[in-house]
């Protein structure tokens, strides 16, 4: 085998090998991306149960703290910007003012204790918190996607496929302020 021959084996045996190294760490980034997806919409049921529970809770403390218009009115402006959110960095944003107006709600009706012992309230309360434990097992299972897609990105050499296939880093979904890190008080 002449010399010529070899330099040529060994320069289309490392195009090959490059080939199949894109190949593999380009399908990695597809199925993190596919798992994230899936993370985001699974996240995204949890979110619109919380939702369609909010104007249960609110006509629920309305009956009995009718004088706090205010807070109904904020509560309920945060869940439909929750709810015409669009990107992930939005939705975040709008899922954690909304964990804020829902504390002042329950703040609102710790003040009335026939309230409290209403059994539809006792209801949703649990509801909402079974909810809000499924939203930060979803956060998680998100964030943990994210945060290997992110680190595939960055690390060498995986990221000259990222950078040659022009792939962005992907949003986590996270509290906004220390005060937001404290879960919604769903029990009296």
């Amino acid at each position: 085998m002449s010399t010529n021959m070899i330099i040529w084996t060994v320069i289309i045996a490392v195009i090959v090998l490059c080939f199949l190294f894109y190949i593999g760490t380009f399908n990695g980034f597809v199925k993190l991306k596919n798992a994230i997806d899936e993370a985001l919409s699974t996240m995204d049921v949890y979110l619109e149960k919380r939702h369609d529970l909010i104007p249960n809770l609110v006509e629920t403390v309305k009956g009995y703290a009718a004088h706090e218009a205010g807070t109904f009115e904020k509560v309920t402006e945060a869940r439909q910007a929750a709810i015409d959110s669009t990107t992930t960095r939005d939705k975040v944003a709008a899922e954690n003012q909304l964990t804020s107006t829902l504390k002042s709600l329950f703040a609102v009706s710790e003040a009335y204790p026939d309230l409290k012992a209403n059994q539809n309230f006792l209801d949703l309360q649990k509801q909402l918190q079974k909810v809000e434990e499924d939203i930060v097992n979803s956060r998680k299972y998100y964030n943990g996607y994210v945060k290997r897609y992110n680190t595939l990105l960055e690390q060498f050499p995986s990221s000259i496929v990222g950078k040659m296939s022009r792939l962005k880093r992907k949003d986590m979904f996270e509290v906004a302020a220390d005060t937001d890190r404290e879960n919604v008080k769903v029990e009296f």
